[in-house]
């Protein structure tokens, strides 16, 4: 029974050769058609190897979407979720599998420390089960100068006035007020710099606004309108934000306070408006750099990483380091497109790879490096801190996000990695008021639901199972294609005696993450519940539940 069963077309025997011999140099055992021994029958012993095989690797190019072997060793090997798929030239896969994550290795040459070399051995890796860990990625290290131009960053934000559509005098200070107050709050964040009020009412004349104008001179990439009337016994601003290259509204939203109780109720108001502002804007440059076909900018490669993290997949891990690592190649001394290689890695670590010392001190040093490069920036400071956390420096990834906290503290991200950090050292309590403030700061935030999955671990770890489900629940409402939350709500089924709807959320998880074993879920587990006395109990119930499942079948 081999190992890897290596899937591709003839015409690229020299680059599957270079894959073959990189597998073999990790101890792999690989069964290609140039091992075939003469007088053996082809189809025949192709065949056995296909389904006897653990992993089988699909180099897709121009050449072999058009095979149909390769085609038909692909569909069998995705039946029986075997498949692990790579790109070694730019093609369009066969589109039954345009769904299915791909590693892109076109630039692979065999080097065996490559970021995205070393993600895909990880999947593999779990598709075989091994368990000794994978070679460790290197920091990236980039001889080239940085290129500032390309450097990108945070998006652009101009408020206009908002208009007054009530006529009445102690409205139109209030809908200033706002204004203002819209732009502190706002510039308390990370996702968006916003331009002065001065610097926008140069471009405001009468009432109208020289969009154009201000694009090309500020250099704008957003605006923010808003106005403010009276609705019977409230007061409602109505804010849309407009995307300032071509008019576009990207969102818009009402917001009702009551008029009796404005003066005390004005704050929260101002906070809700700029958090939902910050959520809409975040979700908004994400699309923006998925959408661009190339040229990218290292903010844009940024915002393509953190849109791989919306899933905790493999594969999804293994895209987001690749997005990561071109932030870097662009601009080495990127403080922030650093700290996401770290987050990257140590996340591959967390979820993939055995414990491993020196894998978690390269990580830990990685994490540190960004900060060097940029310790002002806050943003920087929470993302190292997912990073630490992931390689297991637990106070350290507190300290780290107190201290992003402490430099901005709007920046709702601050808040997750401090909530995060805390549920991990058992301090269940003071995590979820890390939440409570994270979830408050950015509703609707594209990555909410990574708080609300380690409020509900905070839950569990307290004892509050009960708790922990409705969680869990809205959890896989947001996210349905993500197994993780699905594996934890299945097991937190079980443990409050609903065993029909344990069975199903367990179901639905090893559909979304097939070729994940027991083991690795079991080492996710362990770690997020490093120190609580639930871990045991944890990790028993889904040794239950997958056992039963394996009865059925």
């Amino acid at each position: 029974m081999p190992d890897i069963f290596l899937s591709y077309s003839r015409a690229d025997q020299a680059i599957a050769r270079r894959f073959a011999e990189a597998f073999a140099a990790e101890g792999m055992e690989v069964w290609w058609d140039v091992t075939l021994r003469s007088g053996e029958a082809y189809d025949e012993v192709t065949e056995n190897a296909l389904r006897t095989a653990k992993a089988v690797v699909v180099l897709w190019s121009a050449t072999s979407v058009a095979s149909r072997w390769v085609r038909s060793e692909a569909t069998l090997a995705d039946r029986r979720h075997t498949l692990a798929p790579a790109m070694i030239e730019p093609c369009e896969r066969p589109i039954m599998f345009e769904l299915h994550e791909t590693a892109d290795l076109c630039h692979w040459r065999g080097e065996r420390g490559d970021a995205a070399w070393l993600a895909f051995l990880g999947v593999v890796r779990g598709l075989i089960g091994l368990e000794a860990p994978a070679p460790a990625p290197q920091p990236v290290v980039v001889q080239r100068p940085p290129n500032r131009q390309r450097r990108g960053g945070a998006p652009s934000l101009a408020v206009l006035p908002f208009t007054n559509r009530s006529g009445l005098a102690e409205d139109e200070v209030f809908a200033f007020g706002m204004v203002e107050d819209i732009i502190e709050a706002i510039s308390r964040g990370v996702e968006l710099r916003v331009v002065s009020s001065s610097a926008v009412a140069r471009f405001r004349a009468g009432g109208v606004t020289d969009l154009e104008g201000m694009v090309a001179h500020l250099g704008v990439r957003y605006v923010l309108e808003g106005n403010v009337r009276r609705a019977g016994e409230a007061l409602r601003v109505t804010t849309q934000l407009v995307d300032a290259d071509d008019g576009a509204v990207l969102w818009t939203e009402r917001f009702d306070r009551p008029l009796a109780q404005l003066a005390t109720l004005q704050e929260e108001l101002v906070m809700e408006v700029a958090g939902r502002l910050r959520a809409q804007s975040h979700r908004a440059e994400i699309e923006r750099a998925l959408k661009k076909p190339g040229d990218l900018t290292a903010w844009e490669s940024v915002m393509r990483a953190i849109a791989a993290y919306r899933r905790l997949s493999p594969e999804a891990l293994m895209q987001g380091l690749q997005e990561a690592t071109r932030a870097v190649e662009i601009a080495p001394d990127y403080g922030l497109a650093v700290a996401l290689v770290a987050e990257a890695q140590g996340l591959i670590y967390y979820m993939l790879l055995p414990d491993d010392p020196e894998e978690a001190e390269r990580i830990r040093a990685l994490a540190e490096r960004a900060i060097e490069l940029d310790p002002d920036s806050s943003i920087v400071h929470s993302t190292a801190s997912g990073a630490l956390h992931c390689a297991g420096f637990l106070d350290r990834a507190l300290e780290a996000g107190r201290r992003a906290i402490q430099l901005s503290p709007d920046n709702e991200f601050g808040y997750l990695a401090c909530g995060i950090a805390c549920t991990r050292l058992d301090r269940s309590k003071e995590a979820i008021a890390y939440f409570d403030k994270e979830e408050a700061l950015a509703p609707g935030h594209p990555l909410i639901w990574i708080s609300m999955l380690w409020r509900a671990i905070a839950h569990i770890r307290a004892g509050r199972w009960d708790a922990a489900l409705p969680v869990y629940d809205d959890i896989v409402a947001l996210t349905p294609d993500n197994a993780t939350p699905q594996m934890s709500r299945a097991v937190c089924c079980a443990r409050l005696g609903r065993p029909d709807e344990a069975r199903a959320a367990f179901a639905l998880s090893r559909k979304l993450e097939p070729a994940t074993p027991l083991t690795i879920w079991e080492l996710r587990h362990r770690r997020a519940y490093v120190g609580s006395a639930r871990r045991e109990e944890f990790v028993s119930l889904m040794h239950d539940l997958w056992s039963e499942a394996e009865v059925v079948v």
